[in-house]
């Protein structure tokens, strides 16, 4: 019986690395992905589909003696981007300050938390967008972007609290006490010792919530805000190439969600260095 091959701890740390680095993840989704279009192919072709990916290119962008111009699945790209960053600032921002009233020591804080996160998180994100652009929009004078960027921000907000929470639960609380036995107030202790280490357990699960409020964002298509989804969906009706336009969307998805992963992967790397 010939004996498996040992090896060395940094060649074991090497091999773990490269078995979790995002770049695994994506080739593995890119063979799902052909796969899917494998199959898809095989029972289009018994239904008689025509695939016409050369009208594909004129949708994305033109290149004429004008100029550089967008097309319309680039300009709802744009528009999902915008969407997703605003997002995704204003969910950071509503989830540190839930963690941090789930860890106050005051009552009337730790419920308001407890009854924004219960809500958030056992509601569907489309009865939110339509609730807060029909019920609350009127009242407020919101329209239909900031509508948008609300609720994106409060459902995706409420997992990121939990996300931020148990980060800095994970800093031991040894730290916390040595930080105020050296006169730290809470708010220099929380930002210069407490929120630096903390970071490193919660940027992987952050990373993924990024990504999901990217691909959430497209149920704003609900409310007739032109991103990438309903350009997709527009075209469709205009042009019937519905699985070239759609596995067209898939792919520009997976480009962003691709660009950062990569993107943190890198900062992972950065943080980890002495």
């Amino acid at each position: 019986m010939t004996p498996s091959p040992a090896y060395s701890a940094p060649e074991k740390s090497r091999i773990r690395a490269i078995l979790r680095s995002p770049f695994i993840d994506v080739l593995q989704f890119l063979l799902l992905v052909w796969g899917l279009y494998w199959l898809a192919t095989i029972s289009i072709d018994n239904i008689g589909y025509n695939w016409q990916w050369y009208q594909i290119p004129r949708y994305i962008y033109t290149f004429d003696e004008s100029g550089f111009t967008a097309g319309p699945l680039l300009q709802g790209l744009w528009i999902t981007l915008q969407i997703s960053a605003i997002s995704l600032i204003f969910s950071l921002i509503i989830g540190l300050v839930t963690a941090i009233f789930r860890l106050s020591s005051s009552p009337v804080a730790s419920t308001l938390a407890r009854m924004y996160l219960e809500i958030s998180r056992n509601t569907p994100l489309l009865i939110q967008i339509f609730f807060i652009y029909f019920v609350l929009g009127p009242v407020l004078g919101l329209e239909r972007l900031p509508s948008a960027i609300l609720a994106l921000s409060l459902f995706e907000g409420a997992y990121a609290s939990e996300i931020f929470r148990s980060g800095i639960l994970s800093v031991p609380k040894g730290q916390y006490e040595a930080a105020y036995s050296m006169g730290h107030s809470s708010f220099h202790t929380y930002r210069y010792i407490i929120m630096p280490q903390a970071v490193r357990t919660m940027l992987p699960p952050l990373t993924s919530q990024t990504i999901s409020l990217v691909k959430d964002s497209a149920l704003v298509s609900t409310i007739a805000i032109y991103d990438l989804t309903m350009q997709a969906q527009a075209l469709i009706a205009e042009t019937y190439l519905t699985f070239e336009i759609w596995f067209t969307v898939a792919a520009m998805y997976l480009v962003v969600t691709i660009f950062l992963s990569a993107l943190v992967s890198v900062m992972e790397r950065r943080m980890k260095l002495p």
